[in-house]
Protein backbone atom coordinates (compact mmCIF):
# COMPACT_ATOMS: atom_id res chain seq x y z
CA UNK A 1 0.00 0.00 0.00
CA UNK A 2 2.81 2.54 0.49
CA UNK A 3 4.41 1.71 -2.77
CA UNK A 4 1.32 2.95 -4.56
CA UNK A 5 1.21 6.11 -2.43
CA UNK A 6 4.75 7.10 -2.84
CA UNK A 7 3.92 6.09 -6.92
CA UNK A 8 0.64 8.53 -6.55
CA UNK A 9 2.51 11.27 -4.77
CA UNK A 10 5.83 11.02 -7.15
CA UNK A 11 3.08 11.18 -10.31
CA UNK A 12 1.52 14.48 -8.41
CA UNK A 13 4.86 15.70 -7.80
CA UNK A 14 5.55 15.34 -11.49
CA UNK A 15 2.61 17.02 -13.30
CA UNK A 16 2.87 19.67 -10.65
CA UNK A 17 6.23 20.37 -11.92
CA UNK A 18 5.19 20.29 -15.60
CA UNK A 19 2.56 22.69 -15.02
CA UNK A 20 4.55 24.87 -12.35
CA UNK A 21 7.45 25.01 -15.21
CA UNK A 22 4.23 25.75 -18.37
CA UNK A 23 5.42 22.60 -20.20
CA UNK A 24 2.88 20.18 -21.87
CA UNK A 25 3.44 16.44 -22.42
CA UNK A 26 2.81 17.50 -26.30
CA UNK A 27 6.88 17.21 -27.26
CA UNK A 28 5.91 17.67 -30.99
CA UNK A 29 7.92 21.26 -31.34
CA UNK A 30 9.44 23.75 -29.10
CA UNK A 31 7.80 26.86 -28.29
CA UNK A 32 8.84 29.84 -30.27
CA UNK A 33 11.04 31.91 -28.36
CA UNK A 34 9.35 34.94 -27.11
CA UNK A 35 10.39 38.62 -27.96
CA UNK A 36 10.84 40.90 -24.87
CA UNK A 37 7.67 42.87 -24.86
CA UNK A 38 6.18 45.65 -22.65
CA UNK A 39 2.27 45.32 -21.04
CA UNK A 40 1.10 46.73 -24.25
CA UNK A 41 3.02 44.71 -26.73
CA UNK A 42 5.66 47.21 -27.24
CA UNK A 43 8.68 45.43 -27.92
CA UNK A 44 11.69 47.66 -26.89
CA UNK A 45 13.44 47.59 -30.23
CA UNK A 46 10.35 49.72 -31.76
CA UNK A 47 10.50 52.08 -28.84
CA UNK A 48 14.43 52.80 -29.24
CA UNK A 49 14.64 56.73 -30.32
CA UNK A 50 18.09 56.27 -32.20
CA UNK A 51 16.50 53.58 -34.35
CA UNK A 52 13.91 56.00 -35.52
CA UNK A 53 15.38 58.69 -35.50
CA UNK A 54 17.53 57.22 -38.10
CA UNK A 55 13.98 55.44 -39.90
CA UNK A 56 12.50 59.39 -40.11
CA UNK A 57 15.75 60.71 -41.14
CA UNK A 58 15.79 58.41 -44.17
CA UNK A 59 12.41 58.50 -45.35
CA UNK A 60 11.69 62.32 -44.62
CA UNK A 61 15.48 63.51 -45.56
CA UNK A 62 15.77 65.45 -42.44
CA UNK A 63 18.09 68.11 -41.67
CA UNK A 64 20.60 68.27 -38.83
CA UNK A 65 18.70 70.97 -36.98
CA UNK A 66 15.47 68.86 -37.54
CA UNK A 67 17.27 65.68 -36.33
CA UNK A 68 19.01 67.14 -32.99
CA UNK A 69 15.22 68.84 -31.94
CA UNK A 70 13.47 65.39 -33.05
CA UNK A 71 15.48 63.36 -30.75
CA UNK A 72 14.55 64.60 -27.77
CA UNK A 73 11.06 64.48 -28.02
CA UNK A 74 11.51 60.08 -29.39
CA UNK A 75 13.31 59.79 -26.10
CA UNK A 76 10.76 61.85 -23.73
CA UNK A 77 8.30 59.70 -25.30
CA UNK A 78 10.46 56.18 -24.59
CA UNK A 79 11.04 57.76 -20.82
CA UNK A 80 7.03 58.34 -20.78
CA UNK A 81 6.17 55.13 -22.14
CA UNK A 82 8.51 53.38 -20.10
CA UNK A 83 6.89 54.85 -17.09
CA UNK A 84 3.76 53.91 -17.90
CA UNK A 85 4.61 50.18 -18.53
CA UNK A 86 5.79 50.30 -14.99
CA UNK A 87 2.88 51.71 -13.53
CA UNK A 88 1.26 48.57 -12.43
CA UNK A 89 -1.76 50.51 -10.70
CA UNK A 90 -3.41 51.09 -13.97
CA UNK A 91 -6.06 48.88 -15.97
CA UNK A 92 -4.58 47.38 -19.84
CA UNK A 93 -7.64 50.27 -21.15
CA UNK A 94 -5.79 52.99 -19.06
CA UNK A 95 -2.46 52.21 -20.36
CA UNK A 96 -4.23 51.97 -23.68
CA UNK A 97 -5.47 55.64 -23.27
CA UNK A 98 -2.28 56.83 -22.18
CA UNK A 99 -0.57 55.46 -24.95
CA UNK A 100 -2.19 57.18 -27.36
CA UNK A 101 -1.87 60.39 -25.81
CA UNK A 102 1.30 59.84 -25.20
CA UNK A 103 1.31 59.34 -29.15
CA UNK A 104 -0.21 62.03 -30.47
CA UNK A 105 1.61 64.79 -28.43
CA UNK A 106 4.77 63.49 -29.78
CA UNK A 107 3.48 63.35 -33.29
CA UNK A 108 2.20 66.78 -32.92
CA UNK A 109 5.57 67.87 -31.51
CA UNK A 110 7.36 66.29 -34.29
CA UNK A 111 5.29 67.80 -36.99
CA UNK A 112 5.59 70.95 -35.76
CA UNK A 113 9.69 70.49 -36.75
CA UNK A 114 8.50 69.21 -40.28
CA UNK A 115 8.17 70.96 -43.35
CA UNK A 116 5.03 70.90 -45.08
CA UNK A 117 6.05 68.00 -47.72
CA UNK A 118 7.55 66.42 -44.55
CA UNK A 119 3.89 66.52 -42.81
CA UNK A 120 2.58 64.63 -45.68
CA UNK A 121 5.16 62.09 -45.95
CA UNK A 122 4.97 61.24 -42.20
CA UNK A 123 1.31 61.24 -41.88
CA UNK A 124 1.54 58.78 -44.67
CA UNK A 125 3.71 56.89 -42.58
CA UNK A 126 1.72 57.37 -39.80
CA UNK A 127 -1.53 56.32 -41.49
CA UNK A 128 0.25 52.91 -42.71
CA UNK A 129 1.29 51.65 -39.51
CA UNK A 130 -2.27 52.32 -38.29
CA UNK A 131 -3.30 50.21 -40.77
CA UNK A 132 -0.64 47.57 -40.53
CA UNK A 133 -1.71 47.48 -36.67
CA UNK A 134 -5.52 47.19 -37.56
CA UNK A 135 -5.29 44.51 -40.57
CA UNK A 136 -2.21 42.17 -39.61
CA UNK A 137 -1.29 39.81 -42.55
CA UNK A 138 -3.07 36.43 -42.39
CA UNK A 139 -0.57 33.50 -40.94
CA UNK A 140 1.50 31.83 -43.40
CA UNK A 141 -0.30 28.97 -45.15
CA UNK A 142 1.75 26.25 -43.12
CA UNK A 143 1.45 27.87 -39.83
CA UNK A 144 -0.36 25.48 -37.13
CA UNK A 145 -3.40 27.45 -35.48
CA UNK A 146 -3.30 28.74 -31.83
CA UNK A 147 -5.55 27.69 -29.19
Amino acid sequence: MDSKRIALAFSAVLVLSAAAMGQTTDNSAPPPPQQQQGPAGQSPRRMDPARQLKMLTRRLNLSDDQRAQIKPLLEERRQKMQALFQDQSLSRDQVRAQMRTIHEETRGKIEAVLNDQQKQQYEAMDQARMNRRNNPPPPPPNAAPQQ
